[in-house]
């Protein structure tokens, strides 16, 4: 299993927020709806709902936003219907793009993704072309300054993680989502703190991006992540640390 996005790392590392894109709740509140309507309204049953909830949370959702978009999602409230979507296609240098999106007019949404793909040199592609190559997985970071992986590895392993790898300056856990609660239960029954928390189209392998191709490459990703109708971005790139230590800076 290959390391998790270096989009996802770099985005991290900008701190590139919903806030900070003026989406907001609008787009998290979609996604505590979506969440609801897949997998039902109870979080403690539905992973994917818990960590859509602890993302509006995070940026200060009020609780009654929050049980009005879940009830909305479980049908209990009337409201938009979302219809789930994946598009497929390549960026530069080849890196294959799963993009993950809610809308509730695919008529409007697949020409915007469309235009984004072309715009920064890439190629939407046919159902199927790259999302065989992706499998869904729960992601913990946890930064390497407050454990060494060895203690790590003893944690997260006894609660069902699948592997463990050093991206830079976090740890990075993988696991099946159905194991994402366990594993963050159990680093905080040991107090080591949670970087971040995802649910991501992780990639089976990756094929290296040199630095011209990687800043077109890192553009489209990002256009593609601030639309409003965009859930998640996956790709399979592999960017050099200096490379990545650059985009970060710009």
């Amino acid at each position: 299993m290959s390391g998790h996005s270096h989009w996802a790392r770099i985005k991290r590392k900008k701190a590139v927020t919903d806030a900070r894109r003026g989406t907001a709740w609008s787009k998290l509140a979609r996604n505590v709806t979506v969440a609801a309507r897949i997998g039902g309204g109870d979080p403690d049953m539905n992973p994917r709902l818990r960590l859509a909830i602890d993302k509006a949370r995070a940026a200060n959702m009020t609780r009654d936003t929050i049980e009005k978009a879940i009830k909305k999602g479980s049908g209990e409230l009337e409201g938009e219907t979302f219809e789930e979507l994946v598009y497929e296609g390549y960026g530069p240098a080849g890196v294959a793009i799963l993009c993950q999106a809610a809308t509730d007019n695919r008529n409007r949404t697949a020409p915007e993704i469309k235009k984004i793909f072309e715009r920064h040199g890439g190629k939407l592609g046919a159902t199927n072309c790259v999302a065989w190559m992706f499998s869904q997985k729960g992601i913990v970071n946890v930064p390497v300054s407050v454990t060494d992986e060895d203690t790590l590895l003893e944690v997260v392993l006894e609660a069902g993680a699948e592997d463990v790898k050093t991206q830079g300056d976090v740890f990075e856990v993988t696991c099946e989502v159905g194991a994402l609660s366990d594993v963050q239960n159990a680093l905080k029954g040991r107090e080591i703190p949670i970087d971040s928390t995802d649910i991501s189209m992780v990639p089976a392998s990756t094929i290296p991006v040199a630095a011209g191709e990687a800043k077109k490459l890192i553009a489209l990703l990002e256009e593609l992540d601030e639309h409003d109708d965009v859930e998640s971005v996956s790709d399979n790139s592999d960017i050099p640390e200096e490379i990545m230590a650059q985009l970060v800076k710009d």
